[in-house]
């Protein structure tokens, strides 16, 4: 039985690898087409894709009732999405970030993690108005993103247009997509199994496991982007994909039903805050993400891990 999990785990992570490079190549090819900022790419198509696992996961594990994944998945994502995505892909390549995503976007993802800290905070409970309120913010998120590209503050990359045709670029990019979702699903699906083998908790799983597998679409992303030279789609699926966790999904996850948020999930939303402070203190200076950077953010998430390890 373990080998049969592990047998799915490779073939997860190879579908992961080969769809998050169809994806990037469709995204960049479309946006350069199409003179479409390459950063709006990233925070806005990429990012909802990406986050698609999250999306799926925590609307499932609402509709059962089940906290622990529904805001450990989301929790736990943003936090991996910022210290370990980011982290690994700042060490692999110095990212550049764009000076909006500094003086706009990281403050945008702040705000949203503050939010929810406060609604969960309120009466333990995240209800139908505060989804409402949630949602409503996300609209004025992509409305934001539409005047900034509007008043040129959102440049499009000079860079050669790909030789393929767009139709064939749309069909690379809807490919990878489902490629690096259901590679996804299958990694996770996978790692619980193995997870709960070794006799791990519901809590820990959803923090740490299946936030991982959830956010392997954004890993493998992020990560051939910035190999690629597509920092704006790197830096710009990550912190857009922190924003619709919150917003979108958490909003349309309360929608369906109120969700119960625990004391202990207090920790993890300022561990989650922490993290995107960090994340700000790198770049406000010289707008970019070095190997140095990189090392402080894996060395914060293993302390995090210690931490959930135990307490």
């Amino acid at each position: 039985m373990v080998f049969v999990h592990l047998l799915l785990l490779a073939v997860g992570f190879l579908m992961l690898v080969k769809g998050a490079d169809w994806f990037v190549d469709g995204a960049s090819g479309i946006a350069e087409k199409l003179k479409i900022p390459q950063l709006v790419i990233g925070l806005t198509i990429v990012a909802m894709g990406t986050s698609a696992p999250e999306t799926a996961v925590s609307i499932t594990a609402a509709i059962k009732g089940n906290a622990d994944i529904s805001v450990g998945n989301v929790v736990g994502s943003n936090i991996l999405n910022v210290l370990i995505i980011l982290g690994i892909s700042s060490v692999i390549t110095a990212i550049a970030v764009a000076k909006t995503t500094v003086r706009y976007e990281i403050p945008i993802m702040l705000v949203a993690t503050a939010l929810l800290l406060v609604f969960g905070m309120t009466d333990g409970r995240i209800v139908l108005w505060e989804g409402v309120v949630l949602l409503a913010c996300f609209i004025l998120y992509l409305l934001y993103m539409f005047v900034m590209v509007k008043r040129g503050e959102m440049q499009s990359e000079e860079s050669e247009s790909s030789n393929k045709p767009l139709w064939q670029l749309i069909l690379f990019g809807i490919i990878g997509l489902l490629l690096i979702v259901w590679g996804s699903d299958i990694t996770v699906d996978a790692a619980t199994a193995l997870a709960k083998i070794f006799g791990m908790s519901d809590k820990f799983i959803g923090l740490t496991v299946v936030a991982l597998g959830t956010s392997l679409p954004e890993l493998f992303t992020s990560v051939i982007a910035a190999r690629k030279g597509k920092a704006d789609i790197a830096i710009g699926n990550i912190v857009g994909s922190n924003i619709f966790n919150i917003l979108f999904v958490i909003g349309t996850s309360a929608l369906i039903l109120p969700i119960a948020f625990e004391a202990s999930f207090m920790i993890d939303c300022l561990v989650a805050a922490g993290a995107g402070i960090v994340l700000w203190l790198c770049v406000f200076r010289k707008k970019k993400l070095t190997r140095a950077h990189g090392i402080i953010m894996l060395a914060c998430y293993a302390a995090y891990f210690a931490y959930l390890c135990i307490k």
